[in-house]
């Protein structure tokens, strides 16, 4: 089958792509291997950081050959897609105590502690985070737009609340949003002068707030769970207000990624409005891949000029999805909005955390390529 198409398409010379992806990859088992060596004191940094480059520019290589016009470093030199970035912010810290994260799968639930985050000190950026990993992808990514994802400022905040903030530091909440945009502000700058045009904030507390039973946890500690959306919309497009021309800025809102399983449910509607019509991006990586992402009606929000990249393939299990299904499901999605504001990608990343989802790299690739073979029969 085909896509009706009513019009010409307008070629997207910017980021995001007809075919894209979300950051993160399958780590290879050397790479495991090294950080296992590297914590055993048996190989050192630089060893380590000998093995990420090796693999990281084959890895880009991998995303050229399969024809996808941006490529990321696989988020390789990263333990968790989120924490090795919050954690290089001033004033952020591990916690001595640990959360509990419930996430879900078809076969059960599986519990994830990570360390709790805790605001001890003024928020601030001393120096660029992850400015080394760009450069050097950007050092390997000839033919293709090296693309950084970073977890955006919302993830600060959303899992510790206000219990993370120590009111002595912060007795004025304002005062910690304001610095939090500001680090962040600087951050993008930082990442710009180095040359970076395509940047992603990766985020699941706008996701996760479709959900009622998160928005009654939230409530329960004490915050304004109906309107949580509308702040962390107001500090990100803080954080992006003098971002130049030249970057594209997207957000992937994911429901919970690890080990291919997941923590919420539900659709878009309850913060779409807001979210697609206010939210200061080009672009916007959607989860669509099942039932627990509600139906594309909320895409009738999306205003001109901005992309939805349908996350249609799931990266939670190896089967490879039908490209004839994948196109009925962007005609479908076309009822809501323009078939030429439309990209198409995985709904998640690959592994948002070391341990990595349960597919195999065969499988990863053979997702990527259908993508792009997909892609361009759509918007041929």
């Amino acid at each position: 089958m085909g896509i009706i198409v009513t019009g010409p398409q307008t070629p997207n010379a910017k980021p995001p792509f007809r075919a894209d992806h979300v950051g993160s990859l399958l780590r290879p088992q050397r790479l495991h291997q090294a950080r296992q060596d590297h914590a055993a004191g048996r190989i050192d940094a630089a060893e380590l950081r000998g093995v990420e480059d090796e693999a990281i520019r084959e890895v880009v290589a991998a995303q050229r050959d399969v024809g996808l016009r941006s490529a990321t470093d696989g988020e390789f030199r990263r333990a968790y897609w989120h924490q090795d970035f919050i954690l290089r912010l001033d004033g952020i810290r591990q916690g001595d105590e640990t959360t509990t994260v419930r996430f879900q799968n078809a076969d059960g639930v599986v519990e994830w502690q990570p360390a709790a985050l805790q605001i001890a000190g003024k928020v601030g950026l001393s120096e660029p985070i992850f400015l080394d990993a760009f450069e050097y992808l950007a050092s390997v990514a000839e033919g293709v737009t090296p693309k950084l994802t970073i977890p955006s400022p919302s993830m600060v905040h959303y899992r510790g609340g206000k219990t993370a903030l120590d009111p002595a530091i912060y007795p004025d909440v304002e005062e910690f949003w304001s610095d939090l945009s500001a680090a962040y502000a600087a951050e993008v700058r930082a990442l710009a002068d180095a040359g970076c045009t395509y940047l992603q904030l990766d985020d699941t507390s706008l996701a996760y707030l479709n959900d009622e039973k998160q928005r009654a946890a939230i409530a329960e500690r004490g915050e304004d769970a109906e309107h949580q959306h509308l702040r962390y919309i107001k500090q990100i497009n803080a954080a992006l207000a003098d971002r130049p021309d030249e970057m594209s800025v997207t957000t992937h809102l994911c429901r919970g990624n690890y080990r291919s399983s997941w923590v919420a449910e539900g659709g878009y509607d309850f913060v779409a409005e807001a979210l697609f019509g206010e939210l200061d991006v080009d672009g916007f990586f959607l989860e669509f891949d099942d039932h627990r992402s509600g139906g594309f009606a909320p895409l009738r929000y999306v205003p001109k000029g901005k992309r939805v990249v349908l996350g249609l393939v799931t990266t939670k299990r190896g089967e490879l999805e039908s490209k004839d299904d994948l196109k009925r499901r962007i005609e479908e999605a076309t009822r809501y909005i323009d078939l030429d504001q439309l990209c198409l990608s995985p709904q998640c990343g690959f592994s948002s955390t070391v341990e990595g989802n349960a597919l195999t790299y065969e499988d990863q690739i053979a997702k990527l390529r259908l993508i792009v073979d997909t892609a361009a029969e759509v918007w041929s």
